[in-house]
């Protein structure tokens, strides 16, 4: 049954995997990933303050929370859409759209993690591409961009097969300490030349109005 609101409606399909919005009955079957501990090897992929440390714990309802809160802030000015990756049908993590001024600026960028016996497999990259499938064919999106820290490997790696290109760098904290963050920046003439045609997308038009693109 639908559900009334349009954002949990939406769903990028792939060959390999699915990106479904997040509904209520889907972050309870993430909730047992987050409890294990999402980053549980160095170098630490997150930036601060993030509940996906193996020695936080309570870091399951600090998740839940911020998805609900940003949900309850979505807005025109700025929104961030939460899929649930499914591959044959079972969650194995996490896939975010976000915006701000989006209007004006067509200008997208994403967040995504994989509990850690999904990785390896190149389910990152799939998923990453669903997701610009989403931003650029489905809401018109003019830019994409990206950052990780420099010694995320596979997170830098997907944008550099994506055809995304360096964008300068920028410092953050991880853990309470300092480190190097990679920027990166795909743009709508660069994805069309790679553009892929095995990616479907559902229950876009009945979200555009929460986006404020109607």
């Amino acid at each position: 049954m639908p559900h009334t609101y349009p954002p949990l409606n939406l769903a990028v399909r792939t060959p390999r995997l699915t990106l479904a919005g997040a509904t209520d009955d889907l972050l309870e079957r993430l909730v047992p990933l987050v409890r294990a501990g999402i980053a549980d090897t160095e170098p630490w992929p997150f930036d601060d303050p993030i509940s996906f440390y193996a020695d936080n714990p309570e870091r399951e309802w600090r998740w839940l929370r911020a998805v609900w809160a940003g949900r309850s802030r979505m807005s025109p000015d700025a929104w961030r859409l939460y899929f649930a990756v499914l591959v044959d049908g079972e969650p194995v993590g996490m896939q975010d759209l976000v915006a701000t001024d989006f209007a004006r600026f067509g200008t997208v960028s994403s967040f995504a993690w994989l509990a850690p016996g999904a990785r390896g497999r190149g389910l990152g990259k799939e998923m990453r591409a669903a997701l610009l499938e989403l931003a650029f064919a489905g809401l018109g999106a003019q830019e994409a961009g990206s950052d990780a820290f420099v010694d995320n490997v596979a997170s830098n790696g997907v944008s550099r097969a994506l055809g995304y290109e360096p964008n300068g760098a920028d410092w953050d904290t991880r853990r309470g300490e300092p480190a190097r963050i990679q920027r990166w920046r795909l743009t709508r003439d660069t994805w069309e030349r790679h553009r892929r045609n095995d990616i479907e997308l559902s229950g876009v038009a009945e979200c555009l109005p929460v986006l404020g693109l109607a």
